[in-house]
């Protein structure tokens, strides 16, 4: 039987979401009654519980591990422009990505991962969608929108996230896939009258209303090469941004 820790709960309307932590046994003592007794500890994997008592929630295609209770599953085409990066390899050129799709009375486990989970919340207001890192997205409420926001800059063109990023709409709640733990996630919250600078790598998600320009720290070639520093996002306007400053990219690190 797999022994899970409870990490995080958030329920929506007609939907559940819970995080778990895996553990496995590290020792076992004799309690006072003559009973065996497990230490555990957790290992470093996480899987994601889905409970459906009158909504549905979509899934990125392949993180399904198994489901219990009278569900029907379905692969629906979502927005074009291949926004699930890790299951269709030509993201960004304007192919159509897919999701799967569960609805029914049960729950859904999906595949344990040694990545992090976050569960948030969108109201559906005016200016509450979110564009996600490329990695980013793992799971929605099915009355989210799933698409792909386009950047016009070149610069934006030209960074890691490519032209196009996930754009997460409307009501409900979703999970996303975080390099981090919860707790080491940054929220900031621009109000307008200031800015923020930051290393693409380090950007979870953020607003949609924000205005944000990836470009060079500094203009100009020489004055690029001579700074060390590659494309950034320069974000200005009212919004929040989750950051993952803890983050290392082991591919970019000097060992």
């Amino acid at each position: 039987m797999t022994h899970m820790q409870l990490v995080q709960e958030q329920k929506g309307d007609g939907l559940t979401f819970r995080i778990h932590a895996l553990t496995h046994v590290i020792r076992y003592s004799a309690s006072a009654n003559g009973e065996l007794e497990e230490t555990r500890q957790m290992d470093g994997r996480f899987t994601v519980e889905a409970q459906l008592h009158g909504s549905g929630v979509l899934i990125e295609p392949g993180a399904f591990q198994y489901s219990h209770g009278n569900i029907q599953a379905k692969v629906e085409q979502q927005a074009k422009g291949g926004f699930l990066s890790r299951a269709i390899a030509t993201a960004g050129t304007g192919e159509s990505a897919f999701a799967t799709r569960f609805t029914g009375q049960g729950k859904v486990w999906t595949e344990p991962t040694r990545k992090h989970f976050i569960i948030a919340e969108s109201s559906g207001a005016k200016g509450d969608d979110m564009i996600l890192d490329d990695k980013a997205f793992y799971m929605a409420q099915d009355t989210m929108q799933l698409g792909t926001h386009t950047h016009n800059s070149i610069a934006g063109a030209l960074s890691g996230n490519g032209l196009r990023q996930p754009k997460l709409s409307g009501k409900g709640i979703f999970v996303v896939e975080s390099p981090v733990p919860v707790s080491e996630v940054e929220v900031i919250e621009l109000s307008g009258n200031d800015s923020l600078i930051v290393d693409g790598d380090l950007m979870l998600m953020y607003s949609a209303s924000l205005n944000v320009e990836l470009r060079p720290l500094v203009r100009g070639l020489r004055n690029a090469m001579r700074s060390g520093e590659g494309l950034v996002f320069m974000i200005g306007g009212e919004g929040t941004v989750f950051l993952t400053p803890t983050h290392r990219n082991l591919s970019a690190a000097t060992l």
